[in-house]
C-alpha cells in the first residue's frame, strides 16, 4: 500500500537534520576570546610555544601580570614593539640569531589543531596589520612537533603585501602574494583546512575579506598537530633597519571551528 509521508513530518525530519549539522560544529576558539585578559588566558598562552624568540631581532615579552606589550582593549588584542636601547643588545636564542632590538608580544592558541579524515578547520580573525620596512606580523600555522607543516594564513614582511605559504619541507614552498592596504584598516582572513581523499594530504583555502584568493596543499600535514601563533616580530624576513618608533598590530574576532570528529 503506498504510504504518504505528511508534509509536516518531513519538513520535521528536515529540521532535525539541519539542527544536527550544526551541531556538529565545534568552537574551539570563540570570537569573543579577546573580549578580557581572563578570557584571552583562558584560550591563549603569552609568547611562543617554546620561548620568547624566533628567527626576528623581537624578543617575546608578556605574562598574566606584564601587559605592556600584549594588550587587550575594546575586544581587540594588539601586539606592541618597541625599540629596545642598550649599546649592546642580546642576540636571539634561535636560530639565526640575530640581535634583539625589539620588545614585542606574541600568543598561540592553548588547543592544538589537528586535522584528519574526520573533521575540518575553520580559522578566520580580522587584522590591522603594519606594512612598513621591518615590521613582521603573522598569523600562522606550524608543527608542534619538527618542522615542517608550516602554514601561514597570513604573513606580511615590510611591503604592502600579505603572503600565504604552506611549507612542505624546508625547500618546497608554495607562495601565493595577495595587495594588501597600508591603511591600518581591518580585513579579515580566513583558511578552511580539510583533508585530501588520500587521507595524507591537507587542502588549505585561502579567504581575504571573503574572496577565496588561493588553494594550496599541505604534503603530508593529515595528522601533524599544528600551533596556531599570533606574533608581531621585526625585521628579519622583512628586512632591516625597521622602524624607531613603536609599531602596533592589532587582532579581532579571531574564530576557530572545527567540523567533525
Amino acid at each position: 500500500m503506498l504510504h504518504i509521508r505528511p508534509f509536516s513530518a518531513m519538513v520535521l525530519a528536515t529540521a532535525f537534520s539541519t539542527v544536527s549539522l550544526v551541531q556538529a560544529a565545534t568552537t574551539v576558539i570563540p570570537s569573543t576570546s579577546f573580549s578580557s585578559y581572563t578570557t584571552l588566558e583562558q584560550f591563549w598562552a603569552y609568547l611562543y610555544p617554546w620561548g620568547s624568540d624566533h628567527n626576528g631581532s623581537a624578543r617575546m615579552v608578556g605574562n598574566s601580570s606584564y601587559h605592556e606589550n600584549i594588550v587587550i582593549a575594546s575586544n581587540t588584542l594588539s601586539l606592541i614593539a618597541t625599540p629596545t636601547s642598550g649599546a649592546v643588545p642580546p642576540t636571539s636564542t634561535a636560530n639565526p640569531n640575530p640581535a634583539i632590538h625589539y620588545a614585542s608580544g606574541t600568543v598561540y592558541a592553548k588547543e592544538q589543531i589537528t586535522v584528519t579524515s574526520e573533521n575540518s578547520y575553520t580559522i578566520s580573525g580580522e587584522f590591522s596589520a603594519p606594512t612598513t620596512f621591518g615590521t613582521w606580523p603573522a598569523f600562522w600555522l606550524t608543527a608542534v612537533v619538527g618542522w615542517p607543516p608550516e602554514t601561514d594564513l597570513g604573513e606580511w614582511k615590510g611591503t604592502a603585501n600579505t603572503w600565504f605559504n604552506t611549507f612542505n619541507t624546508s625547500t618546497v614552498v608554495v607562495s601565493d602574494i595577495v595587495a594588501w592596504p597600508t591603511d591600518l584598516s581591518f580585513h579579515t582572513l580566513k583558511a578552511v583546512l580539510t583533508a585530501e581523499s588520500n587521507n595524507v594530504d591537507v587542502r588549505v583555502d585561502f579567504y581575504m575579506d571573503d574572496e577565496l584568493k588561493t588553494t594550496q596543499f599541505g604534503s603530508g600535514f593529515v595528522g601533524a598537530a599544528l600551533w596556531l601563533i599570533i606574533d608581531l616580530q621585526m625585521e628579519g624576513s622583512s628586512g632591516s633597519p625597521g622602524p624607531t618608533g613603536t609599531t602596533t598590530y592589532m587582532i579581532r574576532n579571531v574564530e576557530v571551528t572545527r567540523t567533525g570528529d
